[in-house]
C-alpha cells in the first residue's frame, strides 16, 4: 500500500511511557537528527546499508562519527530497509561493553524490541533508533522525553514549511514558521499514549492562523492499518488542534476534551 509514503504530510505517534519508546510514522532520520536539541557524536550501526563507516573490533560492528552522520542526511535512508543504531560518546566506550551487552544490542536490532531498556552507562547513549523503511515504521527509545517533544515540534513545522500553500484570495507573505515549543506539546502526552495522528495535509490556513488537526486513533504496529484508520476519519471532529498565530508568531494547543 505504501503509495503515500513519499509525501508524508501525516505524522503518527504512539508513546509507550513505561518502556521509553515511541512508535511513529512520517518522521524520517533527517527530521530526527535535525530536530533533537543536541547533535549525537557517534552512532553504532546495528542493522544498516551505510557505505561509509568505521569498524570497531571489539563489538565487530560498524559505526559512524558526527561528520558521517551529517553526510548521511543527504542519503535516501528509507531505501536501506532496516536502519537501526544507538548513539555513543567515544569509541573507547564501545570497548567496555560486555558480551551480554553486545548480545542485547544485537537482539535489539534483530527483533526491534529490548531485553532490557537500551540505555548503557558505558555508552552514555540517549537514543536507540530502530527503523524498518525509515519514516514508514520507526521505533525510537528516548532516555529523556524532552528531546522527543523538541524533535516532534520541529518535524511538524518542517512539513508545514515544505508544504505547498494553496492560492488564497489574499496575499500572505511567505515566512518560515518557528518550531512548536516542547511545552506546547506536553499536554498531548496522554493523547500520545493512546496513539495520535497529526495531519499537516488537512491543516486549515487563512491570513490569521494555521490550524493543524490532531486525532486520537489508537495503538498501531502495522502502519498500513494505521493509515486505513486515518482515511476512515471522514468528517469526525478533531480531538485537538495545534494553532499558529501569524500575527504574534506563537503556537497554542487546544483539545476537544481535557482534564482541566
Amino acid at each position: 500500500m505504501k503509495k503515500h509514503v513519499s509525501d508524508r504530510e501525516l505524522i503518527y505517534v504512539h508513546m509507550n511511557n513505561n518502556d521509553h519508546f515511541v512508535l511513529s510514522y512520517g518522521i524520517e532520520f533527517v527530521e530526527f537528527i535535525s530536530g533533537i536539541p543536541n547533535q549525537i557524536p557517534n552512532a553504532l550501526l546495528i542493522r544498516h546499508k551505510v557505505k561509509d563507516s568505521h569498524y570497531n573490533m571489539h563489538t565487530m560492528l560498524e559505526y559512524i562519527d558526527e561528520e558521517m552522520i551529517e553526510n548521511l542526511l543527504e542519503e535516501d535512508v528509507h531505501s536501506y530497509g532496516d536502519f537501526c543504531w544507538i548513539d555513543f560518546n567515544d569509541e573507547e566506550h564501545l570497548n567496555l561493553l560486555s558480551g551480554q551487552e553486545i548480545a542485547e544490542i544485537l537482539y535489539l536490532g534483530h527483533r526491534k524490541e529490548h531485553l532490557r531498556l537500551p540505555f548503557y552507562g558505558k555508552l552514555r547513549n540517549n537514543f536507540a533508533y530502530l527503523a524498518g523503511d525509515d519514516g514508514w515504521f520507526n521505533k525510537t527509545y528516548y532516555k529523556d522525553w524532552d528531546p522527543f517533544f523538541t524533535m516532534l515540534g520541529s518535524a511538524i513545522v518542517g512539513k508545514i514549511n515544505n508544504q505547498k500553500e494553496k492560492p488564497l484570495f489574499f496575499r500572505v507573505k511567505k515566512k518560515s514558521i518557528p518550531p512548536i515549543p516542547k511545552e506546547i506539546l506536553h499536554p498531548y502526552a496522554d493523547f500520545m499514549k493512546e496513539g495520535i495522528v497529526i495531519s499537516i495535509e488537512k491543516a486549515v490556513r487563512n491570513r490569521f492562523t494555521i490550524e493543524v488537526p490532531v486525532w486520537v486513533i489508537g495503538d498501531f504496529f502495522d502502519m498500513d492499518a494505521m493509515y486505513e484508520e486515518y482515511e476512515m476519519l471522514g468528517e469526525r471532529k478533531a480531538d485537538g488542534k495545534l494553532v499558529f498565530d501569524r500575527k504574534t508568531g506563537e503556537w497554542q494547543a487546544f483539545a476537544a476534551y481535557s482534564s482541566s
